[in-house]
């Protein structure tokens, strides 16, 4: 006796297609265009602070923000969303890192110890 799995319920995606009557040759999930579409004026904001000048056609934050987009969503599975991603790769930069030079506690000695009769 077999026994269906929910795998079927991991393979639905919710993906573009494209306009109706033309179809997009690249198949995308529509939360790969959303990241796509908040990254592009993210990377033409540093661009502008960086050179002071706005470009007609903006390549490198295009360019860019495919890049991002496609490593963040390589990580992406049904149990991870891209979300968890995103938050996991923002904590793990800001992480604290470890001193270069060895940092010793303070030793705690007694000096004195007084030994007290037990009040009855």
């Amino acid at each position: 006796m077999r026994l269906r799995t929910d795998d079927d319920i991991y393979r639905a995606r919710l993906v573009y297609l494209g306009p109706p009557g033309y179809t997009l040759p690249v198949h995308l999930p529509y939360a790969q265009y959303g990241l796509f579409i908040l990254l592009v004026p993210a990377y033409m904001f540093v661009s502008w602070l960086l050179t002071q000048e706005i470009e007609l056609f903006p390549a490198w934050p295009i360019a860019l923000a495919i890049v991002t987009t496609s490593f963040v969503f390589r990580h992406v599975d049904p149990d991870r969303p891209a979300r968890a991603v995103i938050r996991t790769a923002l904590t793990d930069w800001r992480r604290t890192r470890e001193p270069a030079v060895e940092q010793r506690d303070p030793r705690l000695v007694a000096n004195r110890i007084r030994v007290r009769q037990e009040l009855m």
